[in-house]
């Protein structure tokens, strides 16, 4: 074996044991999360003991933790690798590095959805608990339904998926302003609470299911690592000369990452930037390999989701600041970082 076939084993020996640094970052943040909260009935080591069945819990105590904290630290983890995941597979296959899972509209179509159950009282369904996020899912669909369209044109390029994502934010966001611009002052506030993001909605059963659907996905995208590869190294025409049908590749990933991010969104409002930050950060570590880049963003989402949480919960308690608030007050300066660095490149 050569010292280049040698040296990159080690790297990805290296690479594999940071990730698992990160899992375990993930795991001890999320007891950490378990045992944080104003409630001065449960601290930190009276959780452990109550987790690890080691002392019995009075009906406030074990509402706490299995009613609200394991459900938002649960939608945390499993939601955050969702949307990071989500982050990589379309700056992969669109080739830019500045695309999010709100890039494409699906954000946008969910909060029209919203608005239409909140302001006008239209749902596709009729349980007042479900309304919104049924009609935000829906909504979420039919820009689903639009990618798949145009993933049907042949010549469709990257650009134009970006574009059209553009677009329909802009329409989405003129139908939502202007549904706002008649609504009422409840309303208005439902529907502001609703697009801060919050981990906080979904309950115990929901958040399970969510979770259910979300795990059967996200394996999927590993398969499209190699040609996510193709794809980054060269472009089209050398993912072509690979045996890698670009615009078939492209549309798959693209349906696949907005069901990722619509069935998080639909459930906890808008959040962003964690799909943004999440998978360049993991490149930090990894490098472009998307046979590393992909787990790592998922593990990288869910330690960026879940600090982000706890920061809000812990920051002002007992005020809570929504998580989507939390992760743009993070994410933010990020996105300015990579503006600039990126036009410091091209310049």
């Amino acid at each position: 074996m050569d010292s280049i076939s040698e040296k990159h084993i080690e790297n990805s020996k290296f690479q594999i044991i940071l990730i698992l640094i990160l899992v375990s970052l993930t795991f001890l943040l999320a007891i950490f999360a378990m045992g944080s909260g104003s409630s001065s009935n449960l601290d930190m080591l009276t959780t452990l003991k109550i987790i690890l069945g080691l002392e019995n819990s009075n009906d406030l105590q074990s509402a706490i933790i299995w009613e609200l904290r394991f459900p938002r630290i649960l939608m945390a983890i499993v939601g955050g690798a969702a949307l990071a995941t989500a982050g990589a597979l379309m700056q992969g296959c669109l080739g830019n590095p500045l695309v999010s899972p709100l890039t494409l509209g699906v954000a946008s179509g969910a909060a029209l959805g919203a608005a239409f159950a909140i302001v006008l009282g239209f749902s596709i369904v009729s349980i007042p608990e479900l309304a919104i996020v049924a009609n935000a899912f829906l909504f979420s669909l039919i820009v689903v339904g639009i990618i798949i369209q145009l993933g049907n044109m042949r010549s469709i390029s990257a650009e134009s998926y970006i574009l059209v994502g553009i677009a329909i934010t802009f329409i989405a966001g003129a139908i939502v302003s202007t549904m706002q611009y008649f609504a009422t002052d409840a309303q208005l506030s439902q529907l502001a609470h609703w697009s801060f993001g919050s981990l906080s909605r979904p309950t115990l059963i929901q958040t399970l299911w969510i979770s259910v659907f979300l795990i059967c996905l996200m394996p999927s995208a590993m398969k499209w690592s190699w040609d996510l590869n193709a794809l980054s190294l060269g472009g089209d025409d050398f993912a072509i000369s690979t045996g890698v049908d670009p615009s078939t590749t492209r549309r798959r990933i693209l349906i696949l990452s907005a069901f990722l991010t619509s069935i998080v969104i639909a459930f906890t409002g808008l959040i962003g930037f964690v799909g943004l930050a999440a998978p360049h950060m993991s490149r930090l570590i990894v490098g472009n390999d998307y046979r590393k880049l992909i787990p790592c963003s998922a593990v990288f989402g869910s330690l960026l989701t879940l600090f982000a949480d706890t920061l809000g919960r812990t920051l002002f308690a007992p005020i809570i600041i929504p998580v989507g608030i939390m992760l743009s007050i993070i994410g933010g300066p990020f996105f300015m970082y990579l503006l600039l660095k990126n036009r410091g490149v091209n310049s």
